[in-house]
């Protein structure tokens, strides 16, 4: 491991600090390798829900340096504007198509489908797909206010039943989307979204925060 890297250890959370953040990529790409072939090698697939925000692009980036068996790795993310079309810029559904399915042709992918007619069906729909096997590796970052996925600070169940939920979004969240440069204003911002609970975040076994 890279000797300018720090650790510290809070609680039983190993938390290491790099560099920079292509370091920060490099070695998440290379934790996502060896989760995806452990899965594969254990039982011919593995299940990969991934974060889609401008935390990831490094990870995403690093990812094209590594022999990744994707026609066996079968994709899910971890949430949707509630209303907004998949061809809108800021869909999590064209970030997931643009960066990892036309790129890399996993098996499959689920999409979170925030525009769908029933709500409720979209969530009980993703929440049986996300149970219906293990869950390998999930790879996410964390808002500016501390949001994991869109569950917000002040308002996430880590005891949830639910593994898929509509969420409402602070204005912190969506203050964060403008300042990316994903929505002109905040008035564009959607409020709420489907996203998966802390507790379908925290089924993987392995579990990769890039920050």
């Amino acid at each position: 491991m890279n000797e300018s890297v720090s650790r510290v250890a809070v609680g039983d959370l190993s938390v290491e600090i790099w560099p920079n953040a292509e370091d920060i990529g490099r070695e998440a790409a290379r934790r996502l390798k060896e989760a995806l072939i452990r899965a594969v090698e254990l039982r011919g697939s593995a299940r990969f829900i991934a974060a889609t925000g401008n935390s990831q692009f490094p990870l995403i980036s690093a990812l094209g340096d590594h022999d990744i068996p994707w026609d066996k790795v079968d994709v899910f993310h971890m949430d949707e504007y509630l209303g907004l079309d998949q061809t809108a810029s800021a869909s999590f559904r064209r970030w997931i198509r643009e960066r990892i399915q036309d790129r890399f042709a996993p098996r499959s992918v689920d999409y979170i489908r925030g525009d769908a007619p029933d709500v409720d069906a979209e969530i009980a729909r993703y929440e049986a797909a996300l149970r219906s096997a293990p869950v390998d590796v999930v790879c996410m970052g964390i808002g500016e206010n501390g949001h994991l996925a869109f569950n917000e600070p002040n308002a996430c169940d880590f005891n949830d039943n639910r593994w898929v939920a509509q969420i409402e979004l602070t204005p912190e969240s969506r203050r964060q989307q403008v300042d990316e440069g994903h929505f002109a204003d905040i008035s564009a911002v959607p409020s709420s979204a489907i996203a998966l609970t802390i507790p379908a975040l925290l089924s993987a076994e392995s579990i990769i925060v890039s920050a």
